[in-house]
Parts: C-alpha cells; structure tokens; sequence
C-alpha cells in the first residue's frame, strides 16, 4: 500500500508565499517522477509542475517564474514552493507520484488526496 501524504495549504494574501510538501511512503522500490496538479472549482485538473527522478523540471506556464518544484529522494518527498500567489492559483492542489512498489515491474502513479490553496481577491 502507497500512501501520498500532502500538507501545507492554507489562506495566503495576494503576493505572499506557501511552501506545499508531499511524502510518499510504503512498499516502495523506486520513485520516478513526481509533481503537482491543481483543481479550481468548474476547472480540470492541470499540471503545475513536475520533476524527474534525475532532477529535470517542467512548470506550466503560469507556474513558471513564481513556482519552484524540488524533491529529496531519500525521503520520497516532493516540495513545491509558491510565491508571488495571485487569486487565481487558487485550487486544490494534488501531489502525484510515478513510482514502482516492491514486488512488481510497473510504474504506477499515485495521487495524494489534496490541498487546498486559497488566495483571495
């Protein structure tokens, strides 16, 4: 059994900052990529930014320039931190995971179960 375990969201002014973390943890064997999607109310789910096990980071357009994506592999830990937040990085946030449990040759992604990020106008 996986579990992805998210936290820090909250309330934040406009142009503040919030730093989100996600922990994976169980039977893993191996991580591959990791990132961060969000859900605004009457959206899809949309990627904000992801990172490779290697390191390589890909960022939404919105997200780039304000957001950055980090990761520690020995803690199967994935960081995203946001700053200069506007109204409309409000959402929930879903912490996503590529990642091979023991016992089995597939990856499989894993999604946390969310947090939410509210900016107010």
């Amino acid at each position: 059994q996986v579990q992805l375990v998210e936290s820090g969201g909250g309330l934040v002014q406009p142009r503040g900052s919030l730093r989100l973390s996600c922990a994976a943890s169980g039977s893993i064997f191996t991580v591959n990529s990791m990132g961060w999607y969000r859900q605004a109310p009457g959206k899809e789910r949309e990627l904000v930014a992801a990172i490779s096990s290697a390191g390589s980071t890909n960022y939404a357009d919105s997200a780039k320039a304000r957001f950055t994506i980090s990761r520690d592999n020995a803690k199967n830990t994935v960081y995203l931190q946001m700053n200069s937040l506007k109204p409309e990085d409000t959402a929930v946030y879903y912490c996503t995971a590529e990642l091979r449990t023991t016992g089995t040759w597939s990856f499989v992604r894993y999604w946390g179960q969310g947090t939410q990020v509210t900016v107010p106008s």
